[in-house]
């Protein structure tokens, strides 16, 4: 339960595809008796093991002498678990979305999701400028968006630009008079760094339904890239050509701990995860020829 409420996590705030999964003996956490992951893949083509549950048995209690009183009123050690969901997945957040520019937040994470930046020259445009975006402030706030208002004048808009896209603010709103005199507003998406100039008029509803489609872009890029670089193999020469080029390798492995040993030696990679929702059709490993249950998958991984 507790490894789909993480991706589900990663998936709805973060934006990132996981692959729900097993870890193999050799990846499992020491001294547990399972260990369930969430798989990410960096846009480097390298995986990430964005979080983990970990059921630890009675090992642990018998270690640390760890008891409680069942109903039939006798001592016994405690069933544990302990689980990995922390700053590592920062860690993903940077590396799965990120472009040279900085920082792409998902709007479903990030701090503030608008920003709105004034170009102006003199203090009368200033105040009609500030009263444009007082209101649409009080707009986008009344619709659940968290938005800043950067009227500082001790910085240049261009150094405001460069600042809030670093940073992977979402939306950047620029109120320019010339353009609010036409009524409209020069809006950039930091996902695909796009400007659009928008009627004044009905904007804040625009951000909303904007913020969503970033949201969704942000994903779905995420998860084409990922089937893009995950790829059936089923000898062990042709994995040897697969894995330098990254991405996910699925395929049959004998599922002894040698056989993952020598794999890992001689390539380093690693089996990730077995998916809970990967394929089980039977097969022989690529490595020995001896029969397989079924596929896992295996990467190069941080």
């Amino acid at each position: 339960k507790m490894l789909h409420v993480y991706g589900d996590f990663a998936e709805k705030f973060l934006a990132i595809p996981v692959i729900r999964g097993v870890k193999s003996a050799n990846e499992r956490f020491a001294g547990a008796l399972e260990t369930y992951c969430i798989e990410a893949l960096m846009q480097d083509g390298k995986a990430l093991q964005a979080g983990t549950s970990h059921f630890l048995g009675q090992n642990f209690a018998k270690a640390f002498d760890v008891q409680f009183v069942t109903k039939e009123n006798k001592l016994d050690y405690v069933w544990a678990t302990s689980w990995g969901v922390s700053t590592r997945l920062m860690g993903a957040l940077i590396m799965a979305h990120s472009d040279n520019n900085g920082l792409v937040l998902p709007p479903a994470l990030a701090p503030f999701q608008v920003v709105i930046v004034p170009i102006y020259k003199g203090d009368d445009q200033l105040a009609m400028i500030n009263e444009k975006a007082d209101a649409l402030v009080k707009e986008l706030k009344a619709l659940g968006v968290s938005v800043k208002y950067d009227n500082a004048d001790n910085k240049k808009p261009g150094w405001k630009f460069s600042e809030y896209e670093l940073k992977g603010v979402p939306v950047r709103v620029v109120l320019g008079a010339r353009d609010l005199e036409s009524g409209m507003v020069e809006i950039m998406r930091r996902d695909k760094l796009e400007k659009t100039s928008v009627a004044y008029e009905g904007v804040a509803q625009y951000i909303k339904d904007l913020l969503n489609d970033i949201q969704a872009n942000i994903f779905q890029k995420a998860l084409d890239y990922r089937a893009s670089v995950t790829r059936e193999v089923n000898s062990y020469d042709e994995f040897k050509v697969e894995i330098e080029k990254g991405g996910f390798i699925s395929a049959h492995w004998d599922g002894t701990p040698e056989t993952e040993e020598l794999i890992k030696q001689e390539t380093k990679a690693t089996i990730r995860c077995i998916p809970l929702d990967g394929d089980t059709t039977p097969g022989v490993c690529m490595v020995t020829g001896r029969p397989s249950a079924r596929r896992v998958l295996f990467a190069r991984a941080y």
